[in-house]
C-alpha cells in the first residue's frame, strides 16, 4: 500500500498535477491572507478613531465641558448643528422662515422671498443667497447658508464649550468607516478571484466559508461603530450628545422645528416640504 501511495505521489509530481494543485491552493490562501490584512488594518483604524471621538474633551479652565448649558438653554440652531452639522442648520433656517411666512418653499425645489428682512444672522445668510428677483433653487440657498460665516461662528462657540466634536475627530471616524467599507469590497473581490482559480479539490463552499469570516468582521465593526456613534457623534461630543438626548425627550415630539433640528427633514409630515428640501 505504501509503495502504491509513493508511486501515485511520484506520478502526480512528475506529471505536474501535484505542483499545480499545491500552487492553486496556496494562491487562494494568499488571497485570504490579503483580505484579512486589509480587514484588520481598517477595523483597527475605525475602532481607534471611534474611541478617540468618544473621549470627552478636556474641561475648559472655567468649568466642565458644556458648563452652563442645559437642554432648555440650547437653542434650535445649536441643536441642529450638533445633530446634523451645517446642512441641518440651513434646513432649519429655511423651515423656520417658511413657517413664519417670510419664505415660500415650493415642492418643485424653488424658494421665494416674502419678507426680505432677516431676524438673525442665519436668516440673513439665507436671504443673501437669493438673486435680485427673490427666487433661487433651494439647493443653492441651502449650500450658501451652510457655508456662511454665521455657521462657522456657531461651530466655534459649540467647540469652545466642549459640545461639538472637533473636525479632526470627525474626519478620523469618517475615514475609518470608508476604510472598512473598502476592506469589505476587497474581501468580496478576493473571494471571487479565489473561486475563479482552477479546482484543487477544495470545495467552493469551503472557500466561501473562509472568506465569510473577514467579511463578517467588517460588517460587525461597522455595526458597532454605527451603534456607538448613533445618532449625533458625527458632530456632537459626548457632552453635546447628552444635551441632545435630553432635548429630544423634552421637545422632540411637541415642537416640529425641534424635531427637524434633531432628526432632519425626515421628521416633516408634509410631503411637499420634504420634496422641497430633497
Amino acid at each position: 500500500m505504501q509503495q502504491f501511495v509513493r508511486f501515485e505521489l511520484r506520478q502526480q509530481f512528475l506529471t505536474g498535477h501535484f505542483s499545480t494543485s499545491w500552487e492553486s491552493a496556496m494562491f487562494w490562501v494568499l488571497l485570504l491572507l490579503t483580505a484579512w490584512a486589509g480587514v484588520l488594518t481598517s477595523c483597527i483604524l475605525l475602532l481607534r478613531a471611534a474611541a478617540v471621538a468618544s473621549v470627552p474633551a478636556p474641561a475648559p479652565p472655567d468649568g466642565s465641558a458644556g458648563a452652563g448649558y442645559r437642554p432648555d438653554a440650547l437653542n434650535l440652531y445649536e441643536a441642529a448643528y450638533l445633530a446634523g452639522g451645517p446642512r441641518r442648520v440651513a434646513e432649519l433656517t429655511l423651515l423656520s422662515m417658511q413657517r413664519g411666512r417670510r419664505l415660500l418653499l415650493a415642492h418643485t425645489g424653488w424658494a421665494t422671498v416674502v419678507d426680505p428682512v432677516g431676524r438673525d444672522p442665519h436668516e440673513r445668510s439665507v436671504l443673501g443667497a437669493f438673486g435680485p428677483d427673490g427666487q433661487a433653487p433651494v439647493v443653492a440657498v441651502r449650500v450658501a447658508a451652510a457655508r456662511d460665516e454665521a455657521v462657522r461662528i456657531l461651530a466655534d462657540r459649540l467647540d469652545a464649550a466642549g459640545l461639538a466634536l472637533p473636525a479632526a475627530a470627525r474626519g478620523a471616524v469618517a475615514g475609518g468607516v470608508r476604510a472598512v467599507r473598502r476592506a469589505a469590497a476587497l474581501v468580496a473581490a478576493t473571494a471571487a478571484a479565489a473561486l475563479c482559480l482552477p479546482v484543487d479539490g477544495t470545495a467552493g463552499a469551503v472557500i466561501l466559508g473562509w472568506f465569510s469570516m473577514p467579511l463578517l468582521l467588517t460588517l460587525g465593526c461597522l455595526a458597532i461603530a454605527r451603534f456607538e456613534t448613533y445618532p449625533y457623534s458625527a458632530w456632537a461630543s459626548p457632552a453635546g450628545q447628552r444635551l441632545l438626548v435630553a432635548l429630544d425627550r423634552e421637545r422632540g415630539e411637541g415642537d416640529p422645528l425641534a424635531a427637524v433640528a434633531l432628526r432632519g427633514v425626515r421628521a416633516l409630515t408634509d410631503p411637499a416640504l420634504r420634496a422641497a428640501l430633497a
